[in-house]
């Protein structure tokens, strides 16, 4: 009954109030709802914008709150193409407080981390509706650029690569796997002394980092590719490598180098998968492409508003795109409006996460595009190289990085987080 009434109150007397402060003609219908927050848990920038969404409220129900207890309201500035910027306010909870705001293209907010492990947050909240206004045209960001292999021959491979995925029997085994998964785990893929070196090198002081938002989309370090050390730029050079396309090759049955087979060669009884030297030897059967991309997860957030793979390579060429991030507490990728799809293979190699625990977050997620059922997931795991063909059904997140990470730095006390090179391929 009391609920009723708080709802008979908001809809009648408040709404009366609200509309004669705020200049907006509400509709007598609201949207009301109570949650639950407790430790760890967080809700993430975003604008509430929704068809006829006019004015957010909150009515918070806590104990005695703290700022240092966390879930403190974010309230964001916006910059000129209307994205998230910086917060600029931030409201602690506190029993029997109402705060509301109006719905706009620029009412990015966030509950912040819960951080008490004793209390919890809760509170009723809802929005009233009214006319619609107008929005701004989206903003198109401009994708990370592509390029094609840089030359280089299968001597590198042999400079970094754990030999026994050099062997063209074990690389037929991984194909014959991958095509019937589309996704698999490479573990101890390096060389066990590069991989040291290239850990080392990734805590070297003078790398400059920079955070990547907004924060509507995502929230991570990525690297200054002119600030890297000799060791990481050659890391990179190697993931760009034409050595690495054809391997790449041979382990999915893409066709990432001129010489993996086409399906037309399949078709005609010609399949042979072309080892790292360029000779070739026999190759398992490979699946439809139909059926593949049928199956198979996808799509990268972190290239958003990709196009067409045929349309931005033009003739078709291979290509590939990639990062260097750095991942800490409070670090994320969310699946968003104008994220597109298309087919590709993700590349995913870990460095620095030794006793990460998958409580923490971290982990890639990929799910079918409008469904919340996981399809596959991703954890961060030392000296691994993870490969996921996805389709045009398939997104995916980062997810959020939580405050139980920090219990690790007591067994590693200059251990924020973790990193991994980030690499997109397109046939």
């Amino acid at each position: 009954p009391r609920a009723c009434l708080l709802r008979n109150a908001l809809c009648e007397e408040f709404r009366a109030w609200l509309s004669s402060v705020t200049q907006i003609e509400l509709e007598p219908t609201i949207d009301i709802s109570c949650a639950k927050y407790e430790y760890t848990d967080v809700l993430l920038c975003h604008d509430d914008e929704l068809e006829g969404r006019r004015i957010a409220f909150i009515l918070y129900l806590v104990p005695p709150w703290e700022k240092s207890d966390g879930g403190t309201l974010d309230l964001y500035s916006a910059d000129e193409h209307f994205q998230p910027q910086q917060i600029v306010k931030s409201l602690v909870p506190s029993w029997n407080t109402l705060v509301f705001f109006e719905v706009s293209p620029v009412s990015f907010h966030q509950a912040r981390s819960f951080l008490s492990e004793k209390k919890c947050r809760l509170s009723v909240s809802g929005w009233f509706h009214g006319p619609s206004i107008v929005r701004p045209a989206r903003h198109i960001e401009a994708p990370l650029p592509r390029s094609p292999h840089i030359p280089y021959d299968h001597e590198i491979l042999y400079e970094w690569i754990n030999l026994i995925y050099l062997d063209m029997d074990s690389q037929a085994q991984i194909q014959e796997e991958f095509e019937e998964r589309s996704e698999i785990l490479l573990k101890d893929f390096l060389k066990k002394e590069k991989y040291q070196l290239l850990c080392e090198a990734l805590e070297n002081k003078d790398i400059q980092w920079s955070s990547r938002g907004p924060a509507n989309k995502r929230l991570y370090e990525t690297a200054e590719e002119d600030s890297l050390p000799d060791g990481l730029k050659k890391f990179l050079q190697f993931l760009r490598s034409e050595a690495l396309f054809l391997l790449l090759s041979n382990f999915t049955g893409l066709k990432l180098h001129f010489l993996a087979p086409s399906d037309e060669d399949e078709d005609a009884g010609e399949g042979r998968a072309a080892d790292t030297a360029g000779h070739s030897s026999p190759k398992p059967e490979q699946e439809e492409a139909e059926q593949q991309a049928d199956s198979s997860p996808q799509q990268p957030d972190d290239i958003p508003e990709a196009q067409d793979s045929e349309t931005q390579n033009g003739s078709g060429t291979p290509m590939c795109a990639g990062e260097l991030r750095r991942w800490t507490h409070g670090h994320y990728t969310l699946i968003h409006d104008t994220q597109a799809t298309e087919f590709a293979l993700d590349l995913l190699f870990f460095c620095g996460c030794e006793d990460w625990d998958p409580e923490y977050g971290g982990f890639t997620s990929y799910i079918a595009k409008g469904e919340d059922e996981e399809l596959l997931t991703v954890n961060p795991e030392e000296n691994c190289l993870a490969l996921v063909y996805r389709d045009r059904e398939t997104m995916k997140f980062v997810k959020y990085i939580n405050h139980r990470s920090l219990a690790r730095l007591k067994k590693h006390p200059n251990r924020t987080g973790f990193w991994d090179f980030s690499f997109v391929y397109y046939e």
